[in-house]
């Protein structure tokens, strides 16, 4: 809405800033040849839905000098549509109230008229958008992963970090300080003893046998905690961020963090499959 009320005020700059009765043949200024509705309608109408669009599509808030530039476009919108409605109701500008003037002074032509309604659309759909939830859909989808890789395969580049792929680690495993992992006497690694620890850990309910890793992103800001039941998180998953369920557990997933980590996210309500 935002965008389409701003290709009308554009079109509308073109057209009749007054018009006279009876003033066929008359060549009629537009919106550019005057410098307050310019300025105070056009350009400032423009450039608010400009940063109300920019910053719909940038990741993350933008600010300028401690400024929010979302919050300043939709501010440049409600300006420019306060201006053009003064403009609107005295076109002449206070000219036709200069003592002795006998004639009856211009009214609105047909670019400010269209103005003043491009830039109340404008204006109303920028206040609005953060209110309805119809407006708050994404002006550029997500990304779609590339296709679940087996575990333990990493994509092209390692998880989106082009050049620096994490090492996959089997769960439990941890390399001992000084020794690479995978090398004999590591825990997890082949041929070494279980620690007692390890042997004690409680046994993992089997994956169903339908089940296939699949990557997913959360609605919100989710904890993942760790597979041996502790109560501290061990990560927390971020919106936005495309992650791989590498197991499924009754209604909880096994996820793997862009590092290589692994741990169980109990809250799965809503999250968005790639």
């Amino acid at each position: 809405m935002v965008i389409g009320a701003a290709v009308l005020l554009f079109i509308a700059s073109f057209l009749d800033n007054y018009s006279y009765d009876g003033a066929d043949g008359l060549d009629l200024p537009n919106l550019w040849v005057s410098g307050p509705i310019l300025l105070s309608v056009v350009l400032a109408g423009i450039i608010g839905a400009a940063l109300v669009v920019f910053t719909r599509i940038a990741p993350q808030p933008l600010k300028v000098a401690g400024l929010d530039l979302g919050q300043l476009g939709v501010a440049l919108t409600v300006f420019a549509a306060w201006s053009a409605l003064g403009n609107v109701i005295d076109p002449a500008g206070g000219a036709n109230n200069i003592s002795g003037f006998t004639g009856n002074g211009p009214s609105a032509g047909t670019g400010l008229v269209l103005a003043l309604i491009a830039t109340v659309v404008m204006a109303a759909a920028a206040i609005a958008t953060p209110i309805a939830p119809a407006l708050q859909a994404s002006l550029v989808p997500a990304a779609k992963p590339a296709a679940p890789q087996p575990y333990g395969a990493q994509p092209p580049g390692g998880y989106g970090y082009p050049g620096a792929p994490q090492p996959q680690q089997p769960y439990g495993a941890q390399p001992q300080p000084g020794q690479p992992f995978g090398q004999p006497g590591a825990p997890g690694a082949p041929g070494a003893p279980a620690t007692p620890a390890a042997s004690a850990a409680p046994a993992a309910q089997p994956a169903p046998a339908d089940f296939s890793p699949f990557w997913f992103a959360v609605p919100v800001t989710r904890p993942l905690f760790a597979e041996d039941g502790s109560p501290t998180p061990i990560a927390e998953l971020a919106p936005g961020t495309w992650y791989l369920a590498v197991e499924q557990r009754g209604a909880q997933l096994i996820a793997q963090t862009q590092d290589g980590r692994r741990g169980v996210l109990q809250d799965t309500s809503g999250i968005q499959h790639g």
